[in-house]
């Protein structure tokens, strides 16, 4: 799935939307945990789900500061992000770890755009390029714990 955020025209939007995409991951992250066989692997999952629900926190802090009501939810792409794991999971731990990387692709390419919002705070602007490492992060374990298995 490609994603879009990013790319909105006003802050408010983008910081909408990164919620969005926060709660979608946690999901995927819920769904994933539940499904992965090898123990090692939950458990550094696990500590990557962390890092979203702390994102989470930030980003509702930044929408209670612009007066906005945060989503407390996923939108319909949780379903595509869960929906993948699910089907993943046929194929077990390696083709799961595969649909969460997708997953973190999308994650990377929004943070990043965020950092180069030009409506960004450079407190915002901070916040998003250390939430695009912690994806990135993510997405290189994920990368190596798919090679290793082969």
């Amino acid at each position: 799935m490609v994603t879009l955020v990013g790319n909105e025209s006003d802050f408010r939007s983008l910081v909408k939307d990164l919620i969005l995409l926060e709660h979608d991951a946690i999901a995927a992250y819920d769904s994933c945990i539940e499904r992965l066989d090898n123990q090692q692997s939950r458990s550094q999952i696990a500590d990557f789900k962390n890092d979203h629900l702390q994102h989470l926190q930030v980003l509702n802090r930044i929408a209670n500061e612009l007066g906005m009501d945060a989503p407390t939810e996923g939108d319909m792409k949780q379903y595509l992000t869960t929906g993948k794991i699910a089907l993943a999971n046929i194929f077990g731990d390696k083709a799961i770890l595969r649909a969460m990387k997708t997953n973190e692709d999308d994650t990377v390419t929004a943070y990043d755009r965020a950092a180069r919002h030009e409506s960004a705070l450079p407190e915002s602007k901070a916040f998003f390029l250390a939430a695009c490492d912690d994806e990135r992060r993510h997405r290189t374990w994920m990368e190596t714990a798919i090679e290793a298995d082969n």
